[in-house]
């Protein structure tokens, strides 16, 4: 794959990022917004299928060691997603054509403020998940076109 091929794949991957972030957000705001629309897991979430992807070979070139501090920051977001997902989602309380039809269940006031503090720190972690990212771009760019295989 090319210098602009590589940059244009990860470019791709930051935006749909962003879009998971987005959906979470909604979510919490009442939105209607499907469980599959945003992946608890690190490795189902478009930026993590091209992360764990074409990604890694970006682990052969030279000056990238923040690929280790982006998959962290990948990690983290998703294990406090999970935590926003059990609260919208999870099984108590739920009755049982909403566990048929993968709806989410009705959140207290008090579970709906637990939520928007766990986005918070989502979005903390996405912000400095995306500055990682553009760092690593910046440092693609820098690259030789000879670098990419």
């Amino acid at each position: 794959m090319n210098k602009e091929e590589t940059l244009t794949h990860l470019r791709n991957a930051k935006k749909a990022h962003i879009t998971w972030v987005h959906r979470a957000h909604a979510l919490i705001e009442g939105l209607p917004v499907e469980k599959e629309q945003v992946p608890v897991s690190c490795t189902d979430c478009k930026f993590g299928q091209w992360f764990y992807g074409e990604g890694q070979r970006l682990n052969m070139m030279p000056s990238m060691d923040c690929l280790k501090e982006i998959e962290t920051l990948h990690f983290e977001l998703h294990d406090i997603y999970m935590k926003i997902f059990k609260i919208y989602f999870g099984e108590e309380d739920r009755s049982f054509f909403s566990k048929i039809f993968g709806t989410r269940k009705k959140v207290s006031s008090f579970n709906h403020d637990v939520a928007k503090d766990y986005y918070m720190q989502l979005k903390l972690i996405s912000e400095k998940l995306i500055t990682t990212i553009e760092r690593l771009e910046r440092r693609l760019f820098a690259l030789q076109d000879s670098n990419f295989v």
